[in-house]
């Protein structure tokens, strides 16, 4: 297993409880493929650099986690399609 970071963008116009949920089902994406989230911080509401999806704002969240590649890739694969998710990037930490 390696180490990866991946930090996400949630849309701000939806309401509170399901900015949790979708926070917590990328999770759950991880932990049924196997993977150790180490670290989940909550960096809060910050303004885009520019606008996506005609939004301005953004919630981002930062994940810590030592998974395989299959299941970064489910990650990855979900974040692209699910609505909520402005932007994501998936990085693997040097050993």
């Amino acid at each position: 297993m390696n180490k990866y970071e991946i930090m996400f963008i949630v849309r701000t116009d939806i309401d509170e409880k399901t900015q949790k949920d979708t926070v917590a089902a990328f999770e759950k994406v991880l932990k049924d493929m196997k993977s150790k989230i180490v670290n989940t911080k909550d960096l809060g509401q910050k303004k885009l650099a520019y606008a996506i999806n005609e939004q301005v704002r953004g919630n981002y969240y930062v994940l810590n986690v030592e998974a395989s590649a299959a299941a970064v890739k489910e990650f990855d694969r979900k974040a692209k399609i699910d609505q909520n998710i402005l932007r994501h990037i998936v990085i693997r930490e040097e050993e």
